[in-house]
């Protein structure tokens, strides 16, 4: 037995429709002579969502984005150790296709396209069949595709009581800049399209990074502020429903008395049963992520699947 901490890795289910039929990406692994799904160990410092596509990429080719979690498996390796291996599905589009450049090497001897039944009897592993039926299980329910509301809660920020100012002008500490350029990453592996921000400086701040990073402009939205929370001037309910009409990715950055009216309004506009499990979502510490996947054919069907990480070492 080995009281060392587990293995961390990730890595996703990749897709793609192929004359109206759904095939998926397995990888021939060169050292190891087996069939697999594309995955990796995570590098210090990152979180899992960002390896599972840098993984990808480098094992690949293809830039993916993240869809909906599928679950985890864990195992043990030749050391003893424990392995958990976190999955996520990842359609790849006709552009990722495009520009992808994989050629064999010492890690990937080659790869495969196959059908979903096909996958089943290629897979060398037990456990990867499982990942690969939690997907068959999204295709044939119609949920496979989907698009998310990313929630965020602004890194640690100068204490209220330690602040001359307004409580909208507290900065972000040094902690919450550094929270804010870890989780940038990882978000960024959903493929937002749109950054929402309250317009409090530690809210702007957070997202700085990631907008960065993106490419995209954050817009700043004075009713997803606590003051507006507070005034009961919040405009959660209409932002959310325009984000459920454009069916697209996009990041909201806002409070932590607010997160809780945002998990609420979002679970009703999908018609998500208010359990406790959906209420964990908003429960977020500062620099915290909560992602909830939609199903973009079926909307109102509940959510997907949600997920919460962390910017802090577990």
């Amino acid at each position: 037995m080995t009281d060392a901490p587990a293995v961390l890795a990730a890595g996703a289910v990749c897709w793609r429709i192929v004359g109206g039929k759904v095939r998926i990406l397995l990888v021939h692994r060169t050292q190891h002579k087996d069939i697999s799904l594309p995955k990796g160990k995570v590098d210090p410092g990152e979180l899992l969502p960002q390896t599972a596509v840098r993984e990808i990429a480098e094992e690949t080719g293809l830039s993916v984005g993240l869809g909906a979690p599928l679950g985890e498996v864990r195992y043990k390796i030749p050391s003893g150790r424990n392995k958990i291996v976190y999955y996520w599905s990842a359609e790849v589009d006709a552009h990722a296709l495009e520009t992808a450049r994989f050629r064999p090497n010492d890690e990937i001897a080659s790869l495969e396209w196959v059908s979903l039944s096909k996958a089943r009897n290629r897979l060398t592993y037990p456990h990867d069949v499982d990942i690969v039926n939690a997907f068959s299980e999204r295709w044939q329910e119609g949920r496979a595709r989907t698009f998310a509301i990313i929630v965020v809660r602004h890194g640690k920020a100068v204490p209220a009581e330690a602040w001359d100012g307004p409580d909208s002008t507290r900065p972000l500490l040094l902690r919450g800049t550094a929270q804010s350029a870890i989780i940038a990453p990882s978000i960024a592996a959903y493929l937002p399209e749109k950054i929402f921000t309250s317009t409090a400086a530690r809210c702007i701040a957070t997202v700085a990074p990631l907008a960065a990073l993106t490419g995209i402009k954050s817009k700043e939205i004075a009713g997803l502020s606590q003051d507006a929370f507070e005034t009961d001037e919040a405009t959660v309910a209409e932002v959310l429903a325009k984000r459920m009409k454009s069916k697209k990715t996009a990041v909201l950055c806002s409070h932590g008395p607010v997160i809780p009216e945002i998990i609420r309004e979002l679970a009703t506009l999908t018609k998500t049963p208010h359990t406790s499990d959906v209420a964990s979502m908003a429960a977020l510490s500062t620099g915290e992520f909560s992602v909830l996947h939609v199903s973009t054919q079926h909307p109102k069907s509940g959510f997907v699947a949600m997920e919460t990480h962390s910017p802090e070492p577990e």
